[in-house]
């Protein structure tokens, strides 16, 4: 191995984001597509996210209504590695706080999500 795989070599870079306002309804049908997870942007800045496991044990646990708007179901704040940590610093972090998706910035701004399956995905090569 030449080095220490960094987090911004493996995180993905499409984002998806929606306003507080946008319905868990319209965020399960983009989630629908293969997406695991959404942001959730206040003031023009992701703050929060919407994972599919939230979908699980927030929504169908609580039987919220599909009109919720995303800021009632998404969490806060948004829990962030920078781009230049390694791999096993955002393994550390999501064991730490259970979690299984981080944000990824890079000069204060998000520039991609790591999740867990990215980091079982690099460690099998």
């Amino acid at each position: 191995m030449s080095g220490e795989r960094l987090v911004r070599d493996t995180m993905s870079k499409m984002l998806i984001s929606v306003d507080p306002n946008t319905t868990v309804f319209q965020v399960a049908k983009m989630m629908e597509q293969g997406i695991g997870s959404v942001l959730v942007k206040k003031d023009g800045k992701p703050r929060g996210i919407i994972t599919d496991r939230d979908f699980a044990v927030k929504i169908a646990v609580n039987k919220m209504s599909m009109d919720t708007p995303a800021e009632k179901v998404a969490s806060y704040p948004l829990i962030t590695i920078n781009a230049g940590d390694n791999l096993k610093s955002a393994a550390a972090q999501m064991a730490s706080k259970k979690i299984r998706k981080l944000a990824v910035v890079e000069n204060d701004e998000v520039v991609g999500i790591i999740t867990s399956t990215d980091l079982v995905n690099q460690l099998s090569m």
